[in-house]
């Protein structure tokens, strides 16, 4: 089981840093993703980070802005989210145990509880 905390609300150009991890310590989390739900919208992919910590992949829409990462082998990991835009704002789910596409929400086994980040104009 995963856990995810770190949303909140903020202003537009702001920060927060959403993190990710097993509940329990001896879990093996694998690769790990972030993905987001916008109110109407369906689920997108944001960020994806591999087990070494090595390989990272974005979204267009948030490159340069946020950053994916995580110590080598270990069960947790962050989002560094900079320059916040009224567009982010969504609630955002972490993914773990990737079993297919790196971007598809189909593709991962363990799911955390939901962070919602909410950024005003």
């Amino acid at each position: 089981q995963l856990q995810a905390s770190g949303g909140g609300l903020v202003q537009a150009g702001g920060s927060l840093r959403l993190s990710c991890g097993a509940s329990r310590p001896s879990s093996s989390t694998g690769d790990m993703a972030w993905f987001r739900q916008a109110p109407g919208k369906e689920r997108e992919f944001v960020a994806f980070v591999n087990l070494g910590g090595g390989t990272t992949y974005y979204a267009d829409s948030v490159k340069g802005r946020f950053t994916i990462s995580r110590e080598p082998n270990k069960n947790t990991a962050y989002l560094q989210m900079n320059n916040l835009k009224p567009e982010d704002t969504a609630v955002y789910h972490c993914a773990a145990r990737r079993i297919g596409s790196s971007n598809d929400p189909r593709g991962y086994r363990y799911w955390g509880a939901e962070t919602l980040v909410t950024v005003s104009s």
